[in-house]
Protein backbone atom coordinates (compact mmCIF):
# COMPACT_ATOMS: atom_id res chain seq x y z
CA UNK A 1 0.00 0.00 0.00
CA UNK A 2 1.77 2.98 -0.87
CA UNK A 3 1.63 6.21 1.50
CA UNK A 4 -1.53 8.07 -0.53
CA UNK A 5 -3.38 5.72 -0.37
CA UNK A 6 -3.24 4.83 3.42
CA UNK A 7 -4.20 8.24 3.61
CA UNK A 8 -6.69 8.25 1.80
CA UNK A 9 -8.38 4.83 3.49
CA UNK A 10 -7.18 5.91 6.79
CA UNK A 11 -7.90 9.51 6.95
CA UNK A 12 -5.96 10.61 9.94
CA UNK A 13 -6.35 14.01 10.46
CA UNK A 14 -3.91 16.76 11.40
CA UNK A 15 -4.83 16.54 15.17
CA UNK A 16 -5.21 12.90 15.42
CA UNK A 17 -1.60 13.08 14.19
CA UNK A 18 -0.40 15.34 17.04
CA UNK A 19 -1.77 12.82 20.02
CA UNK A 20 -0.47 10.23 18.24
CA UNK A 21 3.03 11.31 17.78
CA UNK A 22 3.21 12.66 22.04
CA UNK A 23 1.91 9.42 22.93
CA UNK A 24 4.54 7.31 20.82
CA UNK A 25 7.20 9.52 22.06
CA UNK A 26 5.60 9.99 25.71
CA UNK A 27 6.19 6.03 26.06
CA UNK A 28 10.27 6.96 26.30
CA UNK A 29 9.42 9.52 28.83
CA UNK A 30 7.14 6.96 31.54
CA UNK A 31 10.20 4.86 31.36
CA UNK A 32 12.13 7.42 32.69
CA UNK A 33 10.14 9.71 34.94
CA UNK A 34 7.79 6.89 36.65
CA UNK A 35 10.99 5.43 37.50
CA UNK A 36 12.28 8.46 39.44
CA UNK A 37 10.09 8.17 42.87
CA UNK A 38 10.99 4.50 42.99
CA UNK A 39 14.83 4.42 42.32
CA UNK A 40 15.25 4.86 46.43
CA UNK A 41 13.49 1.73 47.01
CA UNK A 42 15.11 0.05 44.04
CA UNK A 43 18.45 0.33 45.02
CA UNK A 44 18.06 -0.77 48.58
CA UNK A 45 15.68 -3.81 47.60
CA UNK A 46 19.11 -4.28 45.04
CA UNK A 47 21.85 -3.81 47.18
CA UNK A 48 22.78 -0.43 44.60
CA UNK A 49 24.91 2.13 46.76
CA UNK A 50 25.72 6.32 46.37
CA UNK A 51 24.93 7.72 42.82
CA UNK A 52 24.47 4.26 41.44
CA UNK A 53 21.01 4.32 41.42
CA UNK A 54 20.93 6.56 38.76
CA UNK A 55 22.00 4.51 36.38
CA UNK A 56 18.35 2.84 35.90
CA UNK A 57 17.82 6.46 34.01
CA UNK A 58 21.08 7.49 32.16
CA UNK A 59 21.38 3.64 31.12
CA UNK A 60 18.25 3.99 29.21
CA UNK A 61 19.54 7.81 28.04
CA UNK A 62 22.38 5.71 26.30
CA UNK A 63 20.70 3.10 24.52
CA UNK A 64 18.30 4.93 22.92
CA UNK A 65 21.29 7.65 21.87
CA UNK A 66 23.36 4.72 20.13
CA UNK A 67 19.73 2.79 19.11
CA UNK A 68 19.01 5.99 17.59
CA UNK A 69 21.55 5.49 14.79
CA UNK A 70 19.37 2.06 12.87
CA UNK A 71 15.82 2.93 12.64
CA UNK A 72 16.18 6.11 10.60
CA UNK A 73 17.78 3.84 7.63
CA UNK A 74 15.03 1.28 8.08
CA UNK A 75 12.19 3.75 8.19
CA UNK A 76 13.85 5.45 4.77
CA UNK A 77 13.63 1.79 2.95
CA UNK A 78 10.55 -0.05 4.38
CA UNK A 79 8.11 2.77 5.81
CA UNK A 80 7.60 4.54 8.89
CA UNK A 81 4.71 1.73 10.42
CA UNK A 82 6.84 -1.43 10.28
CA UNK A 83 10.14 0.74 12.27
CA UNK A 84 7.14 1.73 15.02
CA UNK A 85 6.13 -1.96 15.52
CA UNK A 86 9.31 -3.29 16.10
CA UNK A 87 9.92 -0.81 18.18
CA UNK A 88 6.83 -1.32 20.64
CA UNK A 89 7.02 -4.80 20.37
CA UNK A 90 10.17 -4.42 22.28
CA UNK A 91 9.12 -2.07 24.47
CA UNK A 92 6.42 -4.23 25.90
CA UNK A 93 8.62 -7.33 26.12
CA UNK A 94 11.80 -5.79 27.52
CA UNK A 95 9.38 -4.10 30.33
CA UNK A 96 8.06 -7.24 31.32
CA UNK A 97 11.44 -8.41 31.26
CA UNK A 98 12.74 -5.53 33.62
CA UNK A 99 9.91 -6.65 35.94
CA UNK A 100 11.01 -9.83 36.92
CA UNK A 101 14.93 -9.66 37.04
CA UNK A 102 16.28 -9.26 40.69
CA UNK A 103 19.56 -8.19 39.73
CA UNK A 104 20.22 -4.31 39.95
CA UNK A 105 22.85 -4.56 37.05
CA UNK A 106 21.15 -7.08 35.49
CA UNK A 107 18.69 -4.49 35.32
CA UNK A 108 20.69 -1.80 34.44
CA UNK A 109 21.81 -3.96 31.11
CA UNK A 110 18.52 -4.61 30.45
CA UNK A 111 17.63 -1.05 30.56
CA UNK A 112 20.22 0.15 27.78
CA UNK A 113 18.47 -2.48 25.31
CA UNK A 114 15.56 -1.61 25.92
CA UNK A 115 16.95 1.94 25.26
CA UNK A 116 18.56 0.71 21.96
CA UNK A 117 15.58 -1.44 20.49
CA UNK A 118 12.94 1.29 21.22
CA UNK A 119 14.90 4.33 20.02
CA UNK A 120 12.38 4.13 16.60
CA UNK A 121 9.92 5.63 19.20
CA UNK A 122 11.63 8.93 19.67
CA UNK A 123 13.38 8.98 15.78
CA UNK A 124 10.30 8.41 13.62
CA UNK A 125 7.75 10.67 14.68
CA UNK A 126 10.25 13.52 13.80
CA UNK A 127 10.17 11.59 10.29
CA UNK A 128 6.73 11.28 9.98
CA UNK A 129 6.15 14.86 10.74
CA UNK A 130 8.44 15.88 7.99
CA UNK A 131 7.17 14.14 5.23
CA UNK A 132 3.54 16.11 6.02
CA UNK A 133 5.44 19.85 6.28
CA UNK A 134 8.61 21.38 7.08
CA UNK A 135 10.36 25.07 8.20
CA UNK A 136 8.26 26.90 10.86
CA UNK A 137 4.48 25.35 10.09
CA UNK A 138 6.35 21.83 11.20
CA UNK A 139 8.01 24.01 14.28
CA UNK A 140 4.37 24.86 15.50
CA UNK A 141 3.17 20.97 14.91
CA UNK A 142 6.58 19.63 16.76
CA UNK A 143 5.24 22.43 19.83
CA UNK A 144 1.73 21.32 19.97
CA UNK A 145 3.04 17.66 19.65
CA UNK A 146 5.89 18.30 22.43
CA UNK A 147 2.49 20.04 24.55
CA UNK A 148 0.89 16.65 25.05
CA UNK A 149 4.13 14.68 25.01
CA UNK A 150 5.26 16.79 28.20
CA UNK A 151 2.12 15.79 30.02
CA UNK A 152 3.61 12.51 30.81
CA UNK A 153 6.72 13.75 32.84
CA UNK A 154 4.11 16.02 34.85
CA UNK A 155 2.07 12.73 35.94
CA UNK A 156 4.58 9.94 35.47
CA UNK A 157 5.63 10.27 38.89
CA UNK A 158 2.92 10.70 40.84
CA UNK A 159 1.55 7.37 38.57
CA UNK A 160 4.90 5.79 39.23
CA UNK A 161 4.49 7.01 43.11
CA UNK A 162 0.81 5.71 43.33
CA UNK A 163 1.75 2.09 41.74
CA UNK A 164 4.70 1.82 43.80
CA UNK A 165 2.80 2.14 47.03
CA UNK A 166 0.04 -0.04 45.74
CA UNK A 167 1.95 -2.80 44.11
CA UNK A 168 5.63 -1.88 44.40
CA UNK A 169 8.35 -1.06 42.26
CA UNK A 170 7.94 -3.63 39.68
CA UNK A 171 4.43 -3.06 38.81
CA UNK A 172 5.47 0.43 36.94
CA UNK A 173 7.58 -1.80 34.60
CA UNK A 174 3.97 -3.53 33.50
CA UNK A 175 2.16 -0.28 33.55
CA UNK A 176 4.63 0.65 30.93
CA UNK A 177 4.21 -2.67 29.11
CA UNK A 178 0.26 -1.55 29.24
CA UNK A 179 0.79 1.62 27.84
CA UNK A 180 2.64 0.06 24.86
CA UNK A 181 -0.09 -2.33 24.24
CA UNK A 182 -2.76 0.61 23.99
CA UNK A 183 -0.87 2.94 21.93
CA UNK A 184 -0.05 -0.05 19.20
CA UNK A 185 -3.29 -1.11 18.82
CA UNK A 186 -4.04 3.21 17.92
CA UNK A 187 -0.75 2.86 15.34
CA UNK A 188 -2.05 -0.71 14.03
CA UNK A 189 -5.56 0.65 13.78
CA UNK A 190 -5.01 4.68 12.47
CA UNK A 191 -1.72 5.39 11.51
CA UNK A 192 -0.84 5.28 7.82
CA UNK A 193 2.10 5.12 6.01
CA UNK A 194 3.45 8.57 5.08
CA UNK A 195 7.27 7.99 3.13
CA UNK A 196 6.54 8.76 -0.34
CA UNK A 197 8.11 6.36 -3.20
CA UNK A 198 9.82 8.41 -4.86
CA UNK A 199 11.71 9.25 -1.15
CA UNK A 200 12.27 5.85 -0.23
CA UNK A 201 16.35 4.53 -0.10
CA UNK A 202 18.20 1.68 -0.54
CA UNK A 203 19.71 -0.01 2.46
CA UNK A 204 23.23 -1.07 1.47
CA UNK A 205 26.30 0.59 3.91
CA UNK A 206 27.13 3.12 1.81
CA UNK A 207 23.33 4.95 1.20
CA UNK A 208 22.92 4.73 4.83
CA UNK A 209 26.71 6.27 5.52
CA UNK A 210 26.17 9.13 2.84
CA UNK A 211 22.46 9.99 4.23
CA UNK A 212 24.00 10.05 8.04
CA UNK A 213 26.85 12.03 6.85
CA UNK A 214 24.87 14.75 4.80
CA UNK A 215 22.54 14.59 7.99
CA UNK A 216 25.45 15.92 10.28
CA UNK A 217 27.63 17.48 7.78
CA UNK A 218 25.57 20.75 6.33
CA UNK A 219 26.87 24.06 8.85
CA UNK A 220 22.86 25.50 8.61
CA UNK A 221 22.18 22.18 10.66
CA UNK A 222 24.71 20.61 12.93
CA UNK A 223 24.99 23.49 15.38
CA UNK A 224 21.39 23.43 16.49
CA UNK A 225 21.80 19.83 16.83
CA UNK A 226 24.68 19.96 19.01
CA UNK A 227 23.62 22.81 21.03
CA UNK A 228 20.44 21.31 21.71
CA UNK A 229 22.30 18.23 22.52
CA UNK A 230 24.13 20.17 25.12
CA UNK A 231 21.27 22.03 26.82
CA UNK A 232 19.00 18.60 27.41
CA UNK A 233 22.12 17.20 28.40
CA UNK A 234 21.59 19.24 31.43
CA UNK A 235 18.15 18.37 31.57
CA UNK A 236 19.21 14.93 31.71
CA UNK A 237 21.72 15.60 34.85
CA UNK A 238 18.54 16.92 36.61
CA UNK A 239 16.76 13.83 35.63
CA UNK A 240 19.25 11.61 36.82
CA UNK A 241 19.93 13.43 40.30
CA UNK A 242 16.09 14.86 40.71
CA UNK A 243 15.37 11.88 43.32
CA UNK A 244 18.08 12.76 45.51
CA UNK A 245 17.95 16.61 45.16
CA UNK A 246 14.17 16.75 46.05
CA UNK A 247 13.85 13.88 48.40
CA UNK A 248 16.95 14.14 50.27
CA UNK A 249 18.96 17.44 49.89
CA UNK A 250 15.29 19.68 50.24
CA UNK A 251 13.88 16.49 51.89
CA UNK A 252 10.95 16.35 50.29
CA UNK A 253 10.73 12.64 49.05
CA UNK A 254 6.73 12.61 50.02
CA UNK A 255 5.86 15.55 47.44
CA UNK A 256 8.63 14.45 45.01
CA UNK A 257 5.65 13.97 42.33
CA UNK A 258 3.97 17.26 43.00
CA UNK A 259 7.34 19.65 43.00
CA UNK A 260 8.65 17.84 39.70
CA UNK A 261 5.78 17.69 37.98
CA UNK A 262 5.18 21.53 39.04
CA UNK A 263 8.75 22.47 37.29
CA UNK A 264 7.94 20.84 34.18
CA UNK A 265 4.76 22.74 33.71
CA UNK A 266 6.71 25.62 32.19
CA UNK A 267 7.33 23.02 29.18
CA UNK A 268 3.98 22.50 28.67
CA UNK A 269 3.04 26.38 28.81
CA UNK A 270 6.14 27.32 26.82
CA UNK A 271 5.26 24.81 23.62
CA UNK A 272 1.66 25.86 23.61
CA UNK A 273 2.99 29.71 23.61
CA UNK A 274 5.49 28.50 20.82
CA UNK A 275 2.76 26.90 18.62
CA UNK A 276 1.11 30.12 18.91
CA UNK A 277 3.85 32.84 17.77
CA UNK A 278 6.62 30.73 15.78
CA UNK A 279 4.57 30.75 12.53
CA UNK A 280 4.57 34.69 13.28
CA UNK A 281 8.27 35.17 14.54
CA UNK A 282 10.22 32.52 12.99
CA UNK A 283 12.07 29.84 14.78
CA UNK A 284 14.97 31.23 14.83
CA UNK A 285 14.13 34.48 16.68
CA UNK A 286 11.74 32.43 19.03
CA UNK A 287 14.73 29.62 19.67
CA UNK A 288 17.51 32.10 19.83
CA UNK A 289 15.80 34.41 22.40
CA UNK A 290 14.61 31.65 24.69
CA UNK A 291 18.28 30.15 24.77
CA UNK A 292 20.10 33.64 25.60
CA UNK A 293 17.20 33.87 28.56
CA UNK A 294 18.38 30.13 29.30
CA UNK A 295 21.78 31.23 30.12
CA UNK A 296 20.43 34.50 32.15
CA UNK A 297 17.97 32.01 34.39
CA UNK A 298 21.53 29.66 34.78
CA UNK A 299 23.66 32.50 35.69
CA UNK A 300 20.96 33.60 38.80
CA UNK A 301 20.47 29.42 39.54
CA UNK A 302 24.32 29.29 39.99
CA UNK A 303 24.12 32.77 42.24
CA UNK A 304 21.48 30.65 44.13
CA UNK A 305 22.88 27.61 45.06
CA UNK A 306 26.34 28.91 45.96
CA UNK A 307 24.09 31.17 48.65
CA UNK A 308 23.14 27.95 51.54
CA UNK A 309 21.11 27.23 52.68
CA UNK A 310 18.92 27.12 49.38
CA UNK A 311 15.46 27.75 49.78
CA UNK A 312 13.13 25.33 48.18
CA UNK A 313 10.97 27.59 46.69
CA UNK A 314 13.70 29.73 45.13
CA UNK A 315 15.08 26.43 43.45
CA UNK A 316 11.89 25.23 41.90
CA UNK A 317 10.98 28.98 40.42
CA UNK A 318 14.07 29.18 38.52
CA UNK A 319 14.27 25.51 37.59
CA UNK A 320 10.72 26.18 36.50
CA UNK A 321 11.94 29.12 34.51
CA UNK A 322 14.45 27.59 32.74
CA UNK A 323 12.08 24.07 32.09
CA UNK A 324 10.24 26.66 29.82
CA UNK A 325 12.66 27.83 27.88
CA UNK A 326 14.12 24.21 27.13
CA UNK A 327 10.01 24.03 26.12
CA UNK A 328 10.75 26.62 23.01
CA UNK A 329 13.99 25.57 21.91
CA UNK A 330 13.79 21.58 21.74
CA UNK A 331 10.85 21.95 19.23
CA UNK A 332 12.19 24.95 17.07
CA UNK A 333 16.10 23.90 16.97
CA UNK A 334 14.96 20.49 15.99
CA UNK A 335 12.62 21.72 13.07
CA UNK A 336 15.80 24.04 11.88
CA UNK A 337 18.06 21.06 11.69
CA UNK A 338 15.50 18.96 10.35
CA UNK A 339 14.85 21.37 7.20
CA UNK A 340 17.57 20.98 4.92
CA UNK A 341 16.47 17.14 5.05
CA UNK A 342 12.89 15.81 3.30
CA UNK A 343 14.45 13.70 0.67
CA UNK A 344 16.24 11.64 4.04
CA UNK A 345 13.92 12.35 6.58
CA UNK A 346 14.35 9.25 8.55
CA UNK A 347 18.20 9.77 8.33
CA UNK A 348 18.74 12.79 9.58
CA UNK A 349 16.12 12.05 12.44
CA UNK A 350 18.48 9.12 13.34
CA UNK A 351 21.17 11.09 12.96
CA UNK A 352 20.29 14.05 14.99
CA UNK A 353 18.16 12.14 17.69
CA UNK A 354 21.43 9.76 17.95
CA UNK A 355 23.70 12.80 18.36
CA UNK A 356 21.36 14.19 21.25
CA UNK A 357 20.62 11.66 23.12
CA UNK A 358 24.18 10.24 22.89
CA UNK A 359 25.48 13.42 23.71
CA UNK A 360 22.83 14.24 26.92
CA UNK A 361 23.00 10.61 27.79
CA UNK A 362 27.00 11.17 28.48
CA UNK A 363 26.44 14.72 29.77
CA UNK A 364 23.63 13.63 32.44
CA UNK A 365 25.06 10.72 33.68
CA UNK A 366 28.17 13.42 34.55
CA UNK A 367 26.37 15.83 35.98
CA UNK A 368 24.27 13.68 37.91
CA UNK A 369 27.09 11.81 39.55
CA UNK A 370 28.53 15.38 40.17
CA UNK A 371 25.79 15.63 43.02
CA UNK A 372 27.27 16.87 46.12
CA UNK A 373 23.81 17.26 48.42
CA UNK A 374 22.90 20.81 46.72
CA UNK A 375 21.51 21.98 43.30
CA UNK A 376 25.37 23.66 42.87
CA UNK A 377 26.66 21.04 40.19
CA UNK A 378 23.18 21.15 38.43
CA UNK A 379 23.41 24.90 37.97
CA UNK A 380 26.87 25.20 36.98
CA UNK A 381 26.37 22.30 34.24
CA UNK A 382 23.52 24.55 32.67
CA UNK A 383 25.57 27.36 33.01
CA UNK A 384 27.85 26.23 30.83
CA UNK A 385 26.20 23.57 28.48
CA UNK A 386 24.18 27.24 27.59
CA UNK A 387 27.36 28.89 26.53
CA UNK A 388 28.49 26.73 24.54
CA UNK A 389 25.71 25.42 23.17
CA UNK A 390 25.25 29.09 21.75
CA UNK A 391 28.97 29.00 20.38
CA UNK A 392 27.60 26.17 18.42
CA UNK A 393 24.66 28.28 17.26
CA UNK A 394 26.69 30.98 15.80
CA UNK A 395 28.60 28.81 14.20
CA UNK A 396 25.28 27.56 11.91
CA UNK A 397 24.39 30.77 11.54
CA UNK A 398 28.04 32.22 10.81
CA UNK A 399 27.77 34.86 13.95
CA UNK A 400 24.23 36.09 13.27
CA UNK A 401 21.53 35.76 15.62
CA UNK A 402 17.30 36.51 15.19
CA UNK A 403 17.26 35.95 10.99
CA UNK A 404 14.33 34.21 9.28
CA UNK A 405 15.83 32.47 6.18
CA UNK A 406 13.23 32.82 3.10
CA UNK A 407 13.55 28.89 3.23
CA UNK A 408 10.85 26.89 1.98
CA UNK A 409 7.80 25.33 4.61
CA UNK A 410 7.41 22.28 2.99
Amino acid sequence: MTASTASTTRQLGEREMIVLMALLMSLQAFGIDAMLPALGQMAEEMGAGGNDRQLVISSYFLGAGIGAFFPGAFADRFGRRPVLAVGLIAYIVLSLACALISNFWGLVALRVVQGICCAGLSVVPAAIVRDHVGGDRMARLMSLIMMIFLLVPILAPAVGQGIMMVAGWRAIFGAMALMGVIVGGWVWIRLPESLAPENVQEIDPPTILRNMREAVSVRCSIGYVIGSALVFGSLFGFLNSSQQLIGEAFGMGDYFAIIFGGAVVGMVVANFTNSRIVERFGARRVGHTALLCFIVISCVMWWSASNQPQGLTEFVILLSLNMAMLGFIGSNFSSIAMQPFGHIAGAASSAHTALRMGTGAILGAFIGYQYDGTSGPLALAMLVCGLVGLGFILFSEKGVLFTRPNAPTD
